[in-house]
């Protein structure tokens, strides 16, 4: 049996320009907002990432988000890019997201990604973002 080898890569990406618009506002106080972000990398492995949502927020200030992250870098030594889809939530304090390497998305040397990848962090992280991405090159 083989077993596939998984690498871990830990960085922060700068958030660069955050645009967010309402979509619908309920009576209650919920809406529905979209966020178009810029990031840029530590100019190692990830160069820069675009992260697109689509976002519930609560009357009280929490929230629950989908989204699309579009990644380019270049991990041990291998440039391309590939993209992240992935959900989470805001509790008032932590912003939670999990995501998966799309299939067939991965580009250059990086087009047999594979992966998953977390994100937890709080006001004190801005305007980084905190990413551990679990990955397997292929």
């Amino acid at each position: 049996m083989l077993w596939a080898m998984t690498d871990t890569l830990e960085t922060r990406l700068e958030i660069t320009s955050w645009v967010e618009e309402t979509v619908h506002e309920m009576a209650d106080g919920s809406k529905i907002t979209r966020a178009s972000v810029s990031l840029s990398g530590d100019g190692d492995a990830v160069s820069a990432a675009t992260f697109d949502a689509v976002m519930f927020y609560r009357p009280d200030g929490t929230s629950s988000y989908v989204s699309i992250m579009q990644v380019t870098g270049a991990l041990q030594g291998r440039e391309g890019g590939f993209v992240l889809q992935g959900d989470g939530t805001f509790d008032g304090t932590t912003a939670s997201g999990r995501s998966t390497v799309v299939s067939g998305s991965g580009s250059g040397k990086l087009a047999a990604l594979t992966g998953t990848a977390r994100s937890d962090s709080t006001h004190d992280d801005y305007p980084f973002m905190p990413l551990t991405l679990d990955y397997d090159l292929g």
